[in-house]
């Protein structure tokens, strides 16, 4: 007779299949690296895209810019230096690099021309600076991502992120598998979702659910994002409709509900790889709530909903995170998938991605 134990030992991994995780961010995007009150005039800050130290540099006067974040003369933090106009100047040796990278340091004993330093593509938007990552020719040719809500009076935007230690693949697929729930029914109650249907094409992949609530209460931090207070009752199961949709590098999440012209919910989100092999990420998130009918009751019950919507997050982070480290004391992706929406997702990934060399 077989040893049952035997049944639970794991198959190697295929290796004629590549692995998502091992799939590197595409580059050629705008990328959030910071937010904009993280760099106030007259500072500078180091932030990573893939292992690589970039520093963006406000001057006191015009827009912010980005450089290397490594002086090339002895590799060190530029941003531990001091903006001075429109300089950086290197705590190291006092080597000053311009926003066009060029070194203008005057008065040295030493021929400065050969020392210059990477420029990269930046802009600011939204409260966000983006820095184009990949060939800085198509940079004019690629739009920034737009997220108007922010900028509507109608919705209030709550801005959020931090660093989770996990390939972005895990973020992207958390984020469309609507059937993990059973992961917040002590936020949420018991939900129940439906799936109804999706759509791909070659840089999106895109999926809808409408939810009944089957247990538990509606939390009143629920009942601020849908604007009224809802029972457990037959009269509200399924008139909301959530739209999740990753459009390549960037994610959107919207909920609609009947009545209602506009989303109750906005959600764009961006995850950003950190170190060299991309298996932590920085996430940078936009949450915007539409307002209700009576004045500055969101803003009121704002704390209420700022603590709901992390701890939400905080359930996701801390399942991803043991996701990633299964796979990495596994040796890699052992995950046999079975949901089509993940399927497509992940194919999706893989497509967009740079992989590693055979």
């Amino acid at each position: 007779m077989q040893n049952k134990s035997s049944l639970l030992t794991l198959k190697e991994p295929d290796t004629k299949k590549k692995d998502l995780r091992r799939v590197k961010t595409h580059p050629d995007f705008w990328y959030p690296v910071a937010w904009s009150h993280e760099v106030g005039p007259g500072k500078a800050l180091d932030v990573r895209f893939s292992g690589r130290h970039i520093v963006v540099v406000r001057p006191l006067d015009g827009l912010p810019y980005a450089l290397d974040g490594l002086c090339p003369h002895r590799q060190v933090l530029l941003a531990k230096g001091a903006v001075c106009s429109g300089t950086l100047k290197c705590r190291g040796h006092g080597l000053t690099f311009n926003r066009d990278g060029e070194c203008v340091s005057s008065g040295l004993a030493a021929d400065t021309t050969s020392l210059r330093a990477k420029t990269w593509a930046c802009r600011e938007k939204d409260g966000l600076i983006f820095v184009f990552m990949g060939q800085q020719a198509l940079a004019n040719t690629i739009s920034l991502p737009d997220f108007p809500r922010v900028r509507d009076p109608n919705y209030r935007t709550r801005r959020f992120g931090r660093v989770v230690n996990c390939h972005y693949s895990f973020m992207h697929e958390n984020l469309m598998d609507m059937n993990h729930q059973v992961l917040h029914s002590k936020l949420v109650g018991k939900m129940k979702p439906r799936f109804l249907g999706m759509e791909r094409g070659e840089n999106f992949v895109e999926a809808r659910y409408t939810f009944a609530r089957t247990g538990g209460k509606q939390p009143l931090s629920e009942a601020l994002i849908y604007g009224q207070r809802r029972r457990d009752g037959r009269d509200f199961a399924y008139r909301d409709v959530m739209t999740i949709r990753t459009n390549y590098p960037y994610q959107r999440l919207t909920i609609e509900t009947q009545g209602k012209p506009d989303p109750v919910m906005d959600l764009w989100i961006s995850y950003v790889p950190q170190d060299r092999d991309e298996l932590t990420n920085r996430t940078f998130g936009l949450l915007s709530i539409r307002r209700l009918k009576i004045p500055l009751v969101l803003d009121i019950a704002w704390p209420l909903l700022v603590a709901f919507t992390e701890r939400v997050f905080f359930e996701d982070r801390e399942i991803v995170e043991l996701e990633q480290k299964a796979w990495t004391e596994l040796g890699g992706d052992h995950n046999i998938e079975v949901f089509p929406v993940i399927l497509a997702l992940r194919n999706l990934l893989l497509s967009q991605g740079i992989s590693e060399p055979a």
